[in-house]
């Protein structure tokens, strides 16, 4: 898959979408490269650094009650702007109703995901796309 295809993208954001939607670490694990990072957003040294690191830390989340709803997936070229709302279950004076929105910048080559970038603010994220 060409990863500037907008078609093949679209259909990409849907399966990430479904699959961090539900959960579904096998499907997720299908559309992470092997050698895919995940950190903060200048971070080059710290963070998860293989799909097996990636799928790690969601499991450590999931076990202590953490989950996630998707708000929104936006295709930008070979990048998707994924935004989540996270919650631990337990409600935050500093949240809204127990949640905390994110948002996640992934970067796809040969229709995998090879980077994902994390954001508190949904503005970040979008001028880091560019």
């Amino acid at each position: 898959m060409a990863a500037t295809d907008p078609r093949q993208m679209e259909q990409l954001a849907g399966q990430i979408r479904a699959a961090l939607q539900t959960a579904d670490l096998d499907a997720y694990r299908e559309l992470l490269d092997p050698e895919v990072t995940w950190a903060a957003p200048d971070d080059e040294v710290s963070g998860c650094r293989n799909r097996d690191q990636v799928l790690t830390w969601y499991r450590r989340g999931r076990a202590k009650g953490v989950s996630a709803t998707v708000t929104e997936t936006v295709v930008y070229d070979n990048k998707i702007l994924v935004g989540l709302n996270i919650s631990d279950g337990r409600p935050s004076s500093d949240s809204h109703e127990g949640s905390t929105a994110r948002w996640q910048v992934l970067t796809v080559r040969d229709g995998r995901i090879v980077d994902i970038r994390g954001f508190e603010d949904r503005a970040v994220a979008v001028s880091r796309i560019n």
